[in-house]
This record gives C-alpha cells, structure tokens and sequence, in this order.
C-alpha cells in the first residue's frame, strides 16, 4: 500500500515521501480496516507536518498525515456487528489518513448515505464539527447578545459555513476577505452579510463604522500572525478573540494586545479537543454533520483533486491565494466482487 510519510518536521514538500508499504495493517479488536478513496489537504494537515521548531530539533519519529477522509471498509476485526465489508465509510479522527489503508476504532467510522458522494463524506465531518465548536465559543462569549462578530477568511470552507449559521441563526457577521473579488464572491452568496476585503487601505475604519464606532464583541481568526494585534484593536472592551487557525504569516507578541486595559479575552478553538464530548454529545454533532452533507451538499466544495502520488500538486494548489474550496487527495477503487461492488 502506498503512504505519504516524513521523519521530520519542516516544509511539507520537503520533508513529505511517498512509500511503498509490503502489508496492509490489520484491524483488532473493535476496529475496521479501512480503504481510503478521498482525503482532504486542510491548513491544519499541514501545519502538523511543519511543527514547532522543539520538535523539528528532537522529533524522528515517522508520522502520516491527515485525520479525515472517506473509503469503503475492507475488513473489521473482532466484537465488530454494525458495519460490514464493502461499506462506505467517513473517518474522523484517523491520524494517518493519507495512505491508502487505516485502521480506526469501529466508533469513529460513520456510515455514508447512499446520497452523499464521495467527495462530500470525505468532507463532512471536520468542518460541520469545528462549525459546531465555534458556535459553541461564540454563544459562551456573547451571553446573549447578537453580536456584532467580526470574521477573517470568510471565503473559506469554514468561513462558508460559519457565514450560513449566521444566516439562519440572525447573528450580526462581518466577514472579511483578501481580495476585491473575493469579497465579490461571497456578496453574491450571501447578499445581507456585509464583506470587507483586507486590501482596501481603511478596511479597519470600514469595520469600525459597521460595529458604530464599538467594536466587535467577538472575533473569529483563523489568520493569526502579524493580523492579530489588528483583529484585537477592532474588539470592543470586553470582547473575545477566538483562534482558530494559523494562516497568516508574521507573529504577534502577547504584551500588543491591550488584555488588561482593555479586558479582552484570547480563547483558541480545535476540532482536535471534540472527542472530550460525551458518546452522546458527538452522536448529535455527527447527526448534524450528516443532516448538511445530505442538504447542502454546495457548501462542501471542491478545489480539485489529485492522487495521493501527487500530493506536492495537491498542497501547492492548497495553498493558492484565493483558491475557492478544498483540495482533494484520492486513490483509485478497487474492483471485484469482494471491494464494494454492492455501492
């Protein structure tokens, strides 16, 4: 089986490989084999390959990337009753998710509907549940209030999403793009959310008259870096910077940001801290995730695709200025009564 692997941190098309494995791993106890057809490439995939420098110093050990992505069940192992071979399945989380076989727990393998495609299942579990998880940080930072909530990326696949639940949940959204067209693109679907694009000189002025001179009480970054100590001068006193991401380039050091005089509050938000959820909790979160993949199948869109051997393709399209969508690694199927053929 093929598996892109690195034996350090650093830059991904660098340090990443591309290797032939001579056996397939095998499911235990409780656990399915799964092989896997479509994986995305999200910012945070690879971020995990560049790592902090302490680890790209002390670090040897070989990793896989990925954590989501959807296949067919190869086989399962043993206590396992509710799945079966040859059905298709989205996994999350399953670290190792580019290679072409994974093992993960029969629990986090989630039954796709026959009416859902591949590419949506690949997507739809990650960032239906950092949607989810955000909504959460949000509600606990408004205490009640509409907003305002000021956005970053806003023509990102999250950003997306979050700008849909602003839509249906009447919350006061300012979003905020790179670019004039992209700032076009997201009027166009979304006509009553205001749009700023970063690249007119008084985007911080346009914000200040949409919050009424207030601020935000809440923003939602997934940029970071050197547009932090921005994002933070647009708070009202009093409001919350949630962190998400790590786009942007540059730093920003904590001591900037006026949290005394001001009374701010810094929060970061990970999909990689749902599983804390109770069994109860994540069924509902899944059951959410599902019920947008079957409905809104538009909001999971696709960049492009490349086999997993071109995965140095992939991440250069990934990291594309104004790339719309997300960029997709696959495997071919495999065919033969014993590989799915009942799908």
């Amino acid at each position: 089986m093929r598996t892109v692997v690195h034996t350090r941190p650093g830059e991904p098309a660098q340090v990443l490989t591309l290797r032939e494995e001579p056996d397939r791993p095998c499911p235990g106890t409780g656990q399915v084999l799964v092989r896997m057809l479509v994986r995305p490439v999200h910012p945070g995939d690879l971020v995990g390959v560049e790592g902090p420098q302490e680890v790209q110093e002390q670090n040897a050990e070989r990793r896989t990337p990925g954590a989501e992505g959807m296949g067919v069940i190869e086989s399962v192992g043993a206590d396992v009753h509710s799945l079966r071979p040859g059905q298709r399945v989205a996994v999350f989380p399953a670290p190792g998710s580019w290679a072409d076989f994974i093992v993960v727990p029969a629990g986090l393998a989630v039954p796709v509907p026959v009416e859902v495609s591949d590419e949506t299942a690949a997507l739809m579990l990650v960032n239906p549940l950092t949607l989810l998880m955000l909504h959460r940080a949000v509600d606990d930072a408004l205490r009640g209030s509409k907003g305002p909530v000021l956005q970053t990326a806003a023509g990102s696949s999250i950003g997306r999403l979050i700008s849909m639940a602003a839509v249906r949940h009447d919350l006061q959204l300012i979003n905020l793009v790179r670019s004039a067209s992209g700032a076009q693109r997201m009027r166009l679907l979304h006509p009553t959310l205001p749009v700023i694009a970063t690249c007119d000189d008084d985007w911080q002025e346009q914000v200040r008259h949409l919050t009424g001179g207030h601020g935000a009480e809440v923003v939602l970054d997934c940029v970071g870096g050197a547009m932090t100590q921005d994002l933070a001068e647009l708070l009202a006193d009093g409001g919350t910077l949630i962190s998400y991401g790590q786009l942007g380039a540059g730093t920003t050091a904590l001591e900037e940001l006026a949290l005394v005089q001001r009374a701010l509050t810094v929060r970061g938000v990970t999909v990689l801290h749902w599983m804390n959820r109770t069994p109860e909790e994540r069924a509902q979160d899944i059951a959410f995730a599902l019920d947008l993949a079957r409905s809104s199948p538009d909001l999971f869109e696709v960049a492009a695709d490349y086999d997993l051997a071109d995965f140095k393709a992939a991440i250069e399209h990934a990291r594309r200025p104004g790339k719309s969508g997300t960029v997709l690694l696959t495997s071919p199927r495999a065919t033969g009564p014993e590989h799915g053929a009942a799908l």
